[in-house]
């Protein structure tokens, strides 16, 4: 057994190649090799977001606070709650964020294929993340 206390694993700001405003994630388990399995909990400010993104072997997502949008490619925006759970498949294109005017939290729950976990992608624009083009 092996029990990890809250704060232990310490918060780092959210890459600016990897996220659009204000962004914190907390590592929550299994955050090197060799695990295959790693989770962390994201905090997005009002506005914030991931940039378009893939995972090799998918990604699920437990909405824990506020509320979120989440885009797949070619797809709605779909607006998040607490208590949703979120997945995307193995490669899919897709982001996700907080609400314009709310932040959100999530748990991130992914796994690890050949020492890969993510293909970070091109940013999600204004216009896009609006529901634009």
């Amino acid at each position: 057994m092996k029990i990890t206390r809250a704060g232990s694993n310490g918060s780092a700001k959210g890459p600016a190649d990897w996220f659009t405003g204000s962004v914190r994630v907390d590592g929550l388990f299994n955050q090197d090799a060799p695990e295959r399995v790693q989770g962390a909990h994201v905090t997005f400010e009002p506005g914030a977001r991931t940039a378009w993104h893939t995972h090799p072997l998918g990604q699920t997502l437990i909405v824990t606070f506020g509320r979120g949008r989440v885009q797949r490619e070619n797809g709605p925006i779909e607006e998040i709650h607490p208590g949703d759970v979120v997945w995307f498949e193995p490669g899919e294109k897709h982001w996700h964020g907080a609400a314009s005017d709310t932040g959100m939290s999530h748990i991130a729950i992914q796994e690890v294929q050949d020492g890969k976990v993510v293909t970070w992608l091109e940013h999600v624009t204004d216009a896009q993340y609006s529901g634009g083009v």
